[in-house]
């Protein structure tokens, strides 16, 4: 089974998290998708809600 881009094309990165805003993936993450192992993948994605929270608190101390 393969696992799909989170990709939503809103490439911005957040400064404090390094998160992009639309996937949250960090930029590394972002140009190593392709070459990532499935297991790999699956992570990045399961870390979604924690990231997003991160990301969330980040603009709240702006």
């Amino acid at each position: 089974m393969n696992v799909k881009s989170p990709c939503i094309k809103i490439c911005k990165f957040d400064d404090a998290t390094g998160y992009c805003r639309g996937c949250l993936r960090t930029r590394p993450e972002c140009k190593a998708w392709k070459a990532l192992k499935k297991k790999r993948r699956r992570k990045i994605i399961e870390a979604r809600p924690r990231r997003e929270a991160e990301l969330r608190q980040a603009k709240k101390t702006d």
